[in-house]
């Protein structure tokens, strides 16, 4: 069901949803833990960040770490609000059932040091007039967290914006049975023709804007291009419009070697999403360039994937319209 199904004004409901601007989204947070050295070193490692100002402070991107509740949530008395729920639902009975987060905005006012205590409470900041996106249409929510020490002190603020959105109604409204990944083919080899896709259900695609656009031209042609800074010659990926060690804002490319190996693995068996046959294994992988990039792995079976294993970039063509840089392993 699309939203044009639905027997809603669009004036009156955007009425509604206006009226929960300003209420409460959550409040009498906690955070799990205290600012703490293993988690900051942690992120440090992922990020490959060497900042050596780390761990004495936390990176400021990890204001919002320190507020999550991780897979057991938060205790209790610091539960999301009735009125954020009750907006939600208004959305969905609306036929606004689907949700994707597009982006956030982050403000630091002070360091946050180990043994720091984070509390922090959320208004609904926002609702947008109806939008219509590639995605579907919606109404984009935005929410703002304010993060304090244990003594009240103001550290950061952390707005949140998420589409709540109908999916547009598909070109082919028939149901298509899920289908495996197709075989991929080797960088060096010649694009093959892929097999026919008008039955079969499309992985999503990804979001090309003027900062990586170079990114997906370099990957039409065969190439995995980095930016590499031209000031400090630090090679960085994904692509950014400036240097994260310098702060430079110019830079060059150069194609990767291919090279790489397993820095870290996840398998994916829920949720199942029906473009994709779960269960299949999602990997980081560190680039003989020092980069890291997350990819299917193909090649070897999800259950032999492993830490350290050799992989070798390959191109895989999806359907007519999208073709991805993955990498293939090699079992031992």
């Amino acid at each position: 069901m699309t939203r044009d199904d639905l027997d809603f004004d669009p004036e009156e409901l955007y009425g509604r949803l206006k009226a929960y601007e300003g209420r409460t989204a959550a409040s009498g947070g906690a955070g799990r833990d205290p600012v703490n050295e293993p988690m900051i070193r942690h992120w440090c490692e992922a990020m490959g960040d060497t900042n050596p100002a780390y761990p004495a402070v936390a990176p400021p991107t990890m204001l919002q770490a320190w507020t999550m509740g991780g897979l057991a949530g938060h205790p209790g008395g610091s539960a999301r609000s009735e009125a954020y729920d009750e907006l939600l639902a208004l959305l969905d009975d609306a036929g606004c059932t689907s949700v994707v987060a597009t982006d956030c905005e982050q403000e630091y006012l002070r360091p946050l040091r180990p043994g720091d205590r984070v509390t922090f409470d959320a208004v609904i900041e926002s609702v947008s007039p109806s939008k219509t996106t590639k995605l579907g249409t919606g109404h984009f929510v935005t929410t703002r967290m304010n993060i304090r020490t244990g003594d009240g002190e103001l550290v950061g603020t952390h707005r949140f914006r998420i589409l709540k959105y109908a999916p547009a109604r598909p070109k082919n409204a028939a149901t298509p049975e899920p289908t495996r990944m197709p075989e991929p083919t080797r960088k060096s080899q010649p694009k093959r023709k892929p097999e026919p896709t008008a039955d079969r259900l499309r992985r999503p695609r990804p979001v090309i804007n003027r900062d990586n656009a170079g990114f997906w031209e370099g990957v039409a042609r065969h190439q995995l291009l980095i930016q590499r800074c031209l000031d400090c010659a630090t090679p960085r990926f994904p692509w950014l419009p400036g240097c994260g060690a310098c702060g430079s804002q110019r830079w060059e490319t150069f194609e990767a070697s291919g090279a790489g190996t397993v820095f870290s693995y996840v398998v994916m068996h829920h949720p199942p999403f029906p473009a994709f046959d779960p269960p299949y294994a999602v990997a980081l992988i560190e680039l003989a360039e020092g980069v890291r990039m997350v990819s299917d792995i193909t090649g070897v079976p999800y259950d032999k994937v492993r830490i350290g294993m050799p992989v070798e970039l390959e191109f895989l063509r999806v359907d007519e319209e999208l073709e991805l840089p993955v990498f293939r392993g090699a079992e031992a």
